[in-house]
């Protein structure tokens, strides 16, 4: 099979026929561009492709270069051009050269020109993180809890990172116990002695800056805050849509009689006892402060002396959906989200009213009839979040989706503030730039050699011309000499 040259050429590939072995090959080449062509339904792409260019993803991240590399859905017009390309690349290797010849200068090719200028750096970008609380009842000094998620998406193209899963679920979840909570908290017999403290944090994907910023304002910079004085535990929401796994992670084993024990503990209960279908398991994970990124959301809480520990359907960190654009509606069940928003939620009452200690049973079901989880409510509030991308480099402080989820803490919980990150502009733990979606116009064009061809067949058309023009010329002056009439002189 011939090898083509592909140097400054568009390169032109479908998702289904897309191998690391491919891209490196027009990266080597020198190609003028990528185009990685997507479904417009990502559903029907086989589950084993998709795993695929998931555990790619990082590798296309990591990989440095000049050539730019543009996703693309699928469209008539697109998969016109790249049916056109395909047989056009496919005649070269025909066994004439004559015939190769031949479809060469013929064929129509296509001249890709994106509009836009370069990208270069955007400069005082601020991430936003939300807050809101529901006060315990009886005294001052009370423990308290934080439940935390972070709502931003990543993937290898920002404008197609929708994040269903991760950390979509998550979220969702958390406004969902939102809800719950302020409910149990609005009546007098059920206002347990718990601070109820609710974070949605901006720039998880990055490092999880914005709780990091977080834990800087309330610890270091204020003198009044639930975070400094008595913390139960942090529990950190992250890809909980699917699966019949749960895993707690930590990055140290709660000790016993402690309340993080006392949550492990009711969770292990409350999977045995209600959801016998969910295998539920402790992971524990150190901390590694020499990697360049944190493995899971509750280690910034771990590096300030805080009891965290993260929940997921994920037993490892590097679990490739955590960063895909293959992360879409169709990888969240509803019916497992619903199950693991009410395996946390009735965990956490257990803890809050100490069920356990009180002898209640493992089986009574504390949110069910009026208090029950609303699936509806998380379909919908799924399919809102990932009706559109939430990068962080999308999302500055007036995006919809903030203003949105501020809206949804407001209903249920008090004192909702906003936070906001920006990069040290001398040292900056993160960079955004701009010019992340472009528009790509397709020319129709001939081949350099139909032009070349095409001016050859001009030229001899008019040297045939010209020599016919001239032989007629003699062929003329001929006849009339021979045939002219002789005049007799006397």
């Amino acid at each position: 099979m011939a090898e083509f040259v592909l140097s400054r050429r568009c390169v032109m590939v479908r998702l289904a026929d897309f191998s690391y072995e491919k891209y490196q090959k027009a990266l080597r080449q020198s190609a003028g561009a990528v185009v990685i062509i997507l479904p417009q339904n990502m559903s029907t792409m086989p589950q084993d492709i998709v795993q695929q260019f998931m555990e790619l993803e990082p590798e296309l991240l990591a990989t440095e270069t000049i050539v730019p590399v543009y996703f693309a859905l699928e469209d008539e017009e697109l998969l016109s051009i790249y049916t056109q390309t395909q047989i056009s690349s496919s005649s070269q290797g025909s066994s004439s050269a004559a015939e190769v010849l031949l479809h060469t200068a013929t064929a129509n090719g296509f001249q890709m020109v994106t509009s836009g200028a370069q990208s270069k750096a955007v400069s005082d970008w601020a991430i936003t993180s939300l807050e809101g609380r529901l006060t315990g009842a009886g005294g001052e000094d009370l423990p308290t809890i934080v439940l935390v998620a972070h709502y931003d998406s990543f993937g290898v193209a920002p404008w197609l990172s929708y994040g269903a899963d991760s950390n979509g679920s998550g979220v969702a979840i958390l406004l969902e116990l939102a809800r719950l909570f302020s409910r149990l908290y609005s009546y007098k017999r059920t206002h347990a002695g718990y601070n109820l403290l609710f974070f949605l944090s901006g720039g998880g994907k990055f490092n999880y800056q914005g709780t990091k910023r977080w834990l800087e304002d309330n610890l270091d910079h204020t003198d009044s805050s639930l975070l400094q004085d008595n913390v139960a535990f942090v529990l950190c929401l992250d890809t909980l849509g699917n699966s019949d796994n749960l895993h707690l992670h930590v990055s140290k084993p709660p000790k016993e009689g402690s309340p993080q024990h006392a949550l492990l503990k009711e969770l292990e209960t409350v999977a045995a006892h209600q959801h016998p279908d969910l295998k539920f398991s402790m992971v524990h994970k150190k901390i590694n402060l020499a990697d360049d990124t944190l493995a899971w959301e509750h280690e910034r809480f771990g590096i300030r002396r805080l009891p965290a520990f993260t929940l997921s359907h994920l037993e490892s960190h590097r679990s490739p959906e955590r960063h895909s654009i293959m992360d879409m509606r169709p990888h969240v069940d509803l019916t497992k989200l619903s199950r693991n928003t009410k395996v946390i939620a009735e965990a956490l009452a257990r803890v809050i009213y100490n069920l356990t200690e009180k002898g209640v049973s493992g089986d009574l079901q504390i949110f069910t009839e009026q208090m029950q989880v609303q699936e509806d409510q998380l379909a919908s509030l799924v399919d809102w979040l990932t009706a559109q991308p939430r990068a962080a480099q999308l999302l500055d402080k007036d995006s919809s989706i903030v203003n949105t989820l501020e809206y949804h803490l407001n209903r249920y919980l008090k004192d909702v503030r906003r936070h906001l990150v920006r990069a040290d502009k001398r040292d900056p733990e993160f960079v955004f730039y701009d010019q992340l979606k472009q528009t790509m116009n397709a020319y129709r064009v001939k081949p350099a050699i139909f032009d070349l061809l095409l001016a050859v067949c001009i030229a001899s058309y008019l040297g045939v011309l010209y020599l016919a023009v001239q032989n007629f010329g003699l062929l003329y002056g001929f006849l009339r000499r021979v045939t002219a009439p002789r005049v007799k002189q006397h």
